[in-house]
């Protein structure tokens, strides 16, 4: 039995789809598209216009011409700010299409989709819709020891930084570009936003919402199409001063260089290779849900999924069998089904990309607990994996596998374990387990990651920062940090005749 499709859904799919480039929906210049699959069955689920370098330049001048032309520049922050809400408001009212979109695109259950997704990606746009109204500067005293006497009047602005290009990855396809378009809009930007091409359609859904929310045109444009040319293009533009991108921090190393032609402002949310360590002293039922969710939630498909476990010895048995007895009863299948725990990955490329790590770990002498294998014939679903006896030199060890694959290693004592845990070019997240809350921000303070959370993991909100040290990125998402990726600081400086 599987949930039944949405009329609204079943038209969106089986219509075909455009650019969305200065309001309106157009064809590609190049006149190709692309199919999107359903990754529980591998077949053709939409077909998609493909941008190309000569749409990016289209929608580039649209954008710079509603930032510094448009109605945009001259609204008021609060009418912006009503827009913002606004597209908050329509996504909850689509609420369930737009789970559906998820489910079929992306793989994921379409419980998950309404529970997690959705509504984060609407109280994000209501988060960010309160912030528009409160980007402020302030005023500064001035003390120059080379004129003395003199007087001033200094403060600062924050300004937008102009046209953005954001590209986003297919694990969240809806939440990322929220994450994304919050914040730029809410600072008075323009965008260009990429989605990835595994799953292109909450995204176009998403701009028609946009649009229906009065949203001026060119102000948010939307480009299906592959990396490797519309996204290489929109790095590289010299028309564009800011990219934002989430995705592999090889392809994030890719967009650094890409932007250096013009200098161009760049923000990354990259790679993890996440600890999640749990003490002797930790609820063990606590620790090994805990622990099988930092992991498995989302298919493993998680830049901060908990992929490193580490136990204290005298648990480690005990909660490692308890994570692999979960990983063995995780129901697999569509997304669309009602009772699905886990969907498929997202494509045949992931497929393969997370048996080749999994034929690795074989190769290398791994103790598989759990899991290990692709699971059926039909679509992109791998086992629920769980992985022991590694070594730090293991690529399943050292590299983000990106799938639900965790590996298991035992330690003694917290010095030891900080040392582990850092041990890695990785730094998003990182989850620990005790019930000494002295113990755990000892090591929350050790930890080399931008988000630690303790006595739990994954947990989200649009006012929690969000970002990674080392390879992990550059900036944070959500919060209101985020808006300081999306603002250029002008100071104003004016002598007073006294």
């Amino acid at each position: 039995m599987t949930v039944t499709l949405e009329k609204s859904v079943e038209d969106f799919i089986t219509t075909p789809h455009k650019l969305f480039i200065d309001g309106q929906w157009v064809d590609a210049a190049s006149g190709k598209t692309f199919a999107t699959p359903n990754p529980a069955t591998g077949q053709t689920l939409a077909h998609v216009a493909e941008a190309d370098a000569e749409d990016v330049d289209r929608a580039v001048r649209a954008a710079r011409r509603a930032f510094e032309q448009g109605p945009w520049s001259r609204m008021t922050a609060s009418e912006r700010g009503r827009i913002i809400w606004r597209i908050g408001d329509l996504i909850l009212e689509h609420a369930e299409e737009l789970a559906q979109l998820e489910a079929l695109d992306n793989g994921k259950p379409v419980a998950v989709a309404r529970a997690a997704d959705v509504p984060l990606a609407a109280d994000l746009f209501h988060y960010m819709a309160g912030w528009a109204t409160k980007i402020e500067g302030n005023t500064i005293s001035l003390s120059v020891p080379y004129m003395p006497g003199a007087a001033f009047h200094a403060y600062t602005l924050r300004e937008p930084v102009g046209v953005v290009g954001q590209i986003i990855p297919w694990n969240f396809p809806l939440l990322m570009a929220a994450w994304k378009l919050g914040p730029a809009l809410a600072t008075g930007n323009v965008v260009i936003l990429k989605p990835a091409e595994q799953t292109p359609l909450s995204a176009l859904r998403l701009a028609e919402l946009i649009a229906e929310a009065g949203m001026p045109d060119g102000v948010v444009n939307v480009l299906p199409g592959y990396g490797e040319t519309a996204g290489a293009a929109l790095a590289a533009h010299d028309g564009v001063d800011k990219v934002a991108f989430t995705g592999s921090t090889e392809v994030g190393k890719l967009i650094v260089h890409a932007a250096a032609g013009n200098l161009k402002k760049v923000t990354l949310e990259l790679g993890g290779k996440s600890p999640n360590v749990v003490f002797d002293d930790a609820d063990p039922d606590i620790a090994i849900q805990g622990a099988a969710n930092a992991i498995f939630f989302n298919h493993g498909q998680c830049c901060v999924a908990g992929s490193r476990l580490f136990v204290q010895r005298d648990r480690f048995d005990q909660v490692v069998e308890g994570v692999a007895e979960i990983a063995r009863g995780i129901r697999l299948g569509p997304g669309m089904e009602p009772d699905t725990q886990m969907g498929p990955l997202v494509s045949d490329e992931q497929l393969r990309r997370v048996t080749g790590y999994l034929d690795s770990g074989r190769a290398e002498g791994v103790r598989t607990l759990a899991g290990g294998n692709r699971h059926g014939e039909r679509g992109y679903f791998v086992q629920p994996t769980v992985l022991t006896d590694v070594r730090p030199e293991m690529k399943v060890v050292r590299e983000e596998i990106f799938g639900p694959v965790v590996v298991a290693s035992p330690f003694s004592d917290l010095d030891e374990i900080a040392a582990q845990a850092n041990a890695t070019d990785f730094g998003l997240g990182a989850g620990i387990w005790t019930r000494d809350i002295s113990k755990a921000h000892a090591l929350a303070g050790k930890i080399r990651a931008g988000t630690v959370w303790i006595n739990c993991y994954n947990v989200f909100d649009a006012a929690l920062p969000f970002g990674g040290y080392k390879q992990s990125g550059w900036g944070r998402e959500m919060g209101h940090q985020a808006l300081d990726a999306y603002t250029e600081v002008k100071s104003v400086c004016t002598q007073l005749q006294t």
